[in-house]
């Protein structure tokens, strides 16, 4: 049977938790605010990149996505996706088209304009990609994407 920690324990865990916390919300702000000078050549932000590269994935390039699958996929709320999509959209980047299967649906998938955007963007992507990673190998970089992946299921769960 496990113990329960003891009060200094449970100060170094919540003293752990707070800067792993910290730096996560320090990274994610510089993650944006790096990442975005990589795409203003395109007039995009990093939010409106990671909604082109979900509708850039192979499984829903053709046939598009729903909005309520892509609220799940990209993990943001709704009215904030909905923003996205309409400047997607007055840019002529993304469409929306009937759900074949569910006529009073929509999908949302890349317009021609939009694959050429996101294809033209890779090379950019890339060299952020390199400059953010350059200071962890290969194995850490899987490494660090297992733990994040772990931590992403926590928090669902929390």
């Amino acid at each position: 049977m496990a113990q329960a920690p003891t009060k200094a324990r449970a100060a170094q865990q919540y003293d752990v938790a707070n800067r792993l916390f910290f730096r996560l919300y320090q990274a994610s702000n510089l993650m944006h605010k790096q990442g975005t000078r990589y795409v203003d050549a395109f007039g995009a932000t990093t939010q409106q990149w990671a909604v082109i590269g979900a509708l850039a994935r192979p499984a829903v390039l053709d046939a598009g996505v729903t909005v309520k699958s892509l609220i799940e996929f990209l993990g943001v709320s709704r009215q904030n996706l909905a923003i996205l999509l309409n400047r997607l959209d007055e840019r002529q980047w993304i469409e929306r088209i009937k759900d074949k299967a569910d006529g009073r649906s929509r999908r949302i998938r890349l317009t021609a304009v939009g694959k050429s955007v996101w294809a033209a963007m890779q090379a950019p992507i890339e060299a952020f990609y390199g400059a953010a990673l350059a200071d962890l190998s290969i194995d850490e970089q899987v490494m660090l994407y297992r733990l994040l992946d772990r931590l992403k299921t926590g928090l669902a769960k929390a």
